[in-house]
C-alpha cells in the first residue's frame, strides 16, 4: 500500500538515520579531540597550555593559533577509520553510500531532464528528450549527466562544490514544501493529501527553515542557487510555454478572480469608474479580424472584451462543439487579443444575440456596449433577416446597452475556405447562409479546430500605425458621452497617438463662435484634450436631389402600395405581419430624419474624406414608428461611399464622462 508504506518507510528511515548519526557523532567526539597537529613531539612543555588536549599531556596551542592543525575531528576526514574496530569496513560503507546516491541521481536526474526537454521549456535542450526502447530510456540525457559528473570529479575537490550542491538541494526542498503549502491555501478540490498528520503550516515552516539553513551554510552559494531559480522561473513566465501542469498558481488565480468578482458586487457603479465593456458580435473571431482589432484598441489592458458567435445551423452535438470550439480562443491568443469568447446555438440570429446580451458576463464584469458589423446586404437578403438585424439593435437599446456599428468600404468578412461557420447576419457577405450545408459546416469546423494554430493572421487597417491623420467625431446628440470617450481611448494607443481628433457639431450661423466656445469649454471640463472643434452650420440644409433619388431607390422594394379603402390613420393589415414594409405615413412621419441622414453623408464626404476613422452619432429609429427597412436605409445612406472606416455610436443615455467636481 504505497499511501501508507511510503510515508511510514520514509519517516522510519529519517528517524533511524538521524539516530545513528547522533550516536556516531557522540562516540567519535568522546575519544577524539577537535584539533591536533599529528606530531608526537607536541607534548605538554609549559603551563600556559589551554584546551582539552592539555588534560592528556598534549600541547597543540601553536597549530590551533596558526590554524595549521591537520588532525583532529575537525580537520581529518579519516577520523572514523582511526577509532573504528575495523577500518576497511568504514571505507566499504563510504563506497556503498556513494554508489547508491550516485546511481540514484544518475538514473533519476536524466528522467526529470527528459520531461523538461519534452515540454520545450528552454531552447537547445530538445535533443536530449529523445527516448529509446519500450521504456523510452533517455540515453542522451544519461550521457550528458555522466559528462557533467565526470567534470566535477576531475576537479578532485569535493568541498569546493559541496556548498553549491547542498544549497540547490535545500532550494528544491524549500520549493516542494512551499508548493504543498500553496496548494493547500488555494483550497483546490484536486489537492487531497492522504498523509494523516499533514499540516500546511508545517510545510510553510519547513520551507522557511530550508531557506534559513541555506544562508547559514554558505550565504554566497545560497544567493547563487536562488538567482538560478529566479532566472529559469522568469524565463518560463516570459515565454509562456504551451504546457499545462495543473499548478497551484492556476488555482490561486481562480480564487483571486472569484473573490474580486464577488467583491465588486459590494460597491455600486460610479461614473468615474466607467469602462466600455464590449460584446463584439464577430461570429467566429477569425472571420472578422478588423472588428476584433478595432475593439481591442480601446479595451486592451482596460476593460472587458467578449467575442460572441451565434450558430444557427441546428443543435446537433457537432454543431454545439463547433460553437464552443477552443480553436476560436486559440486564434485570439495567437493574435494576442485579450478577449473572451462565447458561442451559442440558436434557432435564429436574433434569439441567439438575445441570449448573449442577457447572459454574457459575470456579476459586474459584464458587457455594456454591443458592437457589430453593418449588414451591407440588407436589401438583397431576405426581409426577415434584415428585420432581425434591426431588431437586434432595438433589443440592445432595450437592455440598456450602448450600440456601435462598424462599416468599412472593403467589408469586414475575410474569405477563408477553411473557416468554421460564419453567421452572415452579423455582417452580410456575398454568399447567403443558405448556400452552406450542415454537413460541410461540420467538416470545415473540424479542420479549422485542428489547423487554427497554422492559419495565417490577416492584417487589418487597425493594426497599422495611423500617422498624422485625423479621427473625425460627429457629435450630433447627447448620448451620455460614449461618442467622445471611444476616440479618446483610441488616442491612448501608440498606433493612434499621432492622430488629431476633430469634433464636429451642428449649429447656427449667427451663433457659430459662441457655440464653438461652449463645446470647447465642455470638452476641457471633460479633460479629453481635444482642441479642434468645428461647428457645421450647413448640416440642416436640404440634400442634393441625386442623393435623395438614391435613397428612394434603396427603399423602393419595401414600399407598401397605398390602400385607399383603409383609413389614413390606420396601418395596413400586413404591417404587423411584415414590420419591414414602409407605408406612406411612415415616410411622411420620418421625412425630416431621412433627409438629415442623406445630408450628413454629404457632409462626411466633404470634411472627412482623408480621415483615419469617422465616429458619428448613430440615428435611432423608434420601434413601431420607424420600419426596420427604413432604419437600415438610414444607416446605409449615412455611411455609404466613404473611404475611411465609419463607426456609428449610440450610448444608452448613461453618463460615461465626469467633470472635475464629480
Amino acid at each position: 500500500n504505497p499511501t501508507i508504506a511510503i510515508p511510514r518507510g520514509t519517516l522510519m528511515a529519517i528517524f533511524w538515520t538521524t539516530f545513528s548519526y547522533l550516536i556516531i557523532s557522540a562516540t567519535v567526539a568522546s575519544c577524539v579531540i577537535r584539533d591536533a597537529s599529528g606530531s608526537i613531539n607536541d607534548t605538554l612543555s609549559s603551563e600556559s597550555c589551554d584546551g582539552l588536549s592539555c588534560q592528556y599531556g598534549w600541547d597543540f596551542s601553536e597549530c590551533i593559533n596558526n590554524k595549521t592543525c591537520t588532525y583532529g575531528i575537525s580537520n581529518y576526514y579519516q577520523t572514523l577509520s582511526m577509532v573504528s574496530a575495523f577500518a576497511p569496513l568504514i571505507t566499504a560503507g563510504i563506497f556503498g553510500a556513494t554508489l547508491s546516491s550516485a546511481l540514484a541521481c544518475l538514473v533519476s536526474a536524466p528522467k526529470v531532464f527528459q520531461c523538461l526537454c519534452k515540454d520545450h521549456l528552454y531552447p537547445l535542450i530538445g535533443f536530449f528528450g529523445k527516448g529509446y526502447g519500450k521504456n523510452h530510456e533517455p540515453l542522451r540525457a544519461y550521457l550528458l549527466t555522466y559528462i557533467i559528473a565526470s567534470c566535477f570529479i576531475i576537479i578532485a575537490e569535493l568541498n569546493a562544490i559541496a556548498p553549491i550542491i547542498s544549497n540547490f538541494y535545500l532550494c528544491s526542498y524549500a520549493l516542494i514544501n512551499f508548493s504543498c503549502f500553496h496548494a493547500s491555501i488555494t483550497n483546490s478540490p484536486g489537492w487531497r493529501p492522504s498523509f494523516r498528520f499533514y499540516s500546511k503550516w508545517l510545510s510553510l515552516m519547513c520551507s522557511v527553515v530550508c531557506v534559513v539553513i541555506m544562508f547559514l551554510l554558505t550565504w554566497w552559494a545560497a544567493l547563487i542557487a536562488i538567482g538560478v531559480v529566479i532566472f529559469f522561473l522568469g524565463y518560463t513566465l516570459y515565454k509562456k510555454p504551451d504546457v499545462n501542469w495543473g499548478s497551484s498558481v492556476q488555482a490561486s488565480s481562480y480564487n483571486m478572480a472569484l473573490n474580486h468578482c464577488v467583491g465588486l458586487n459590494l460597491v455600486e457603479d460610479h461614473v468615474k469608474n466607467y469602462r466600455p465593456q464590449c460584446l463584439v458580435l464577430t461570429g467566429p473571431p477569425s472571420s472578422r479580424p478588423a472588428l476584433v482589432d478595432l475593439v481591442n484598441c480601446f479595451t486592451k489592458n482596460l476593460s472587458l472584451m467578449m467575442c460572441g458567435n451565434v450558430v444557427t445551423a441546428g443543435s446537433s452535438p457537432s454543431i454545439l462543439e463547433m460553437a464552443s470550439s477552443n480553436s476560436h480562443v486559440s486564434w485570439l491568443n495567437q493574435r494576442k487579443i485579450r478577449s473572451f469568447y462565447r458561442g451559442v446555438v440558436s434557432s435564429d440570429l436574433r434569439c441567439g444575440v438575445n441570449m448573449l446580451l442577457q447572459g454574457a458576463g459575470l456579476g459586474r464584469i459584464k458587457p455594456n456596449v454591443m458592437l457589430m458589423g453593418f449588414k451591407k446586404d440588407w436589401r438583397s437578403d431576405s426581409c426577415l433577416a434584415a428585420n432581425n438585424y434591426a431588431e437586434i439593435l432595438h433589443d440592445a437599446f432595450d437592455l440598456q446597452y450602448g450600440v456601435c456599428v462598424l462599416r468599412m468600404r472593403e467589408g469586414l468578412e475575410v474569405s477563408n475556405p477553411s473557416q468554421s461557420h460564419v453567421n452572415q447576419g452579423f455582417d452580410g457577405g456575398l454568399d447567403s447562409i443558405n448556400t452552406i450545408s450542415p454537413t460541410s459546416l461540420i467538416q470545415t469546423s473540424a479542420r479549422s479546430s485542428v489547423t487554427v494554430e497554422l492559419e495565417p493572421q490577416p492584417t487589418t487597417a487597425f493594426q497599422k500605425k495611423q500617422g498624422k491623420k485625423t479621427i473625425d467625431v460627429y457629435w450630433l446628440s447627447d448620448d451620455g458621452g460614449l461618442t467622445l470617450l471611444l476616440p479618446y481611448l483610441l488616442t491612448r494607443r501608440k498606433r493612434w497617438a499621432r492622430c488629431k481628433v476633430r469634433v464636429f457639431v451642428g449649429g447656427e450661423t449667427d451663433k457659430k463662435e459662441e457655440q464653438k466656445e461652449e463645446v470647447l469649454s465642455l470638452i476641457k471640463r471633460f479633460r479629453l484634450g481635444f482642441q479642434d472643434v468645428e461647428v457645421l452650420t450647413d448640416i440642416y440644409q436640404n440634400p442634393q436631389p441625386v442623393n435623395v433619388h438614391h435613397f428612394e431607390s434603396l427603399i423602393r422594394r419595401f414600399k407598401q402600395d397605398p390602400n385607399p379603402k383603409q383609413d389614413s390613420g390606420s396601418h395596413p393589415a400586413g404591417q404587423q405581419e411584415a414590420p419591414w414594409m414602409i407605408t406612406h405615413q411612415d415616410l411622411e412621419r420620418n421625412m425630416a430624419k431621412s433627409l438629415r441622414q442623406i445630408r450628413l453623408n454629404e457632409v462626411l464626404q466633404d470634411y472627412s474624406r482623408d480621415a483615419a476613422l469617422i465616429v458619428i452619432t448613430m440615428p435611432v429609429g423608434r420601434r413601431g414608428v420607424c420600419p426596420s427597412s427604413l432604419y437600415l436605409a438610414w444607416l446605409d445612406v449615412l455611411s455609404r461611399d466613404l473611404r475611411p472606416p465609419v463607426l456609428m455610436v449610440r450610448g444608452n443615455q448613461e453618463s460615461v464622462l465626469t467633470f472635475y467636481c464629480q
